[in-house]
């Protein structure tokens, strides 16, 4: 499944300006904390748990304007704690921005 990025990268852009080295930066925050919240996710199972992690993800798609991980954050929200395939899409998401 390939997912628009391109409004992520701007907005990276934007804050970076001209400095690569910054945009770099940013860009391995970004998947970084993506990464430990998609674990975090993939280990909850109580209802609490899981939606402070999939709001957090929210959260953090809000402010990088990443709309496509907006839109898988909400549907965990709407998923059952656990739930694989939910887990499964935002890791997907995660892989791909991140390669």
């Amino acid at each position: 499944m390939a997912y628009e990025v391109g409004s992520l990268d701007a907005t990276l852009s934007a804050a970076a300006g001209e400095d690569a080295a910054l945009f770099a930066e940013l860009r391995q925050a970004f998947v970084d904390s993506l990464a430990r919240q998609v674990d975090l996710l993939r280990r909850a199972r109580c209802d609490g748990n899981w939606q402070i992690t999939a709001m957090r993800i929210k959260g953090l798609a809000a402010s990088f304007h990443a709309d496509a991980l907006i839109g898988l954050a909400e549907e965990a929200l709407d998923a059952a704690p656990g739930d694989p395939l939910a887990v499964r899409r935002i890791k997907a998401f995660l892989d791909e921005y991140a390669a």
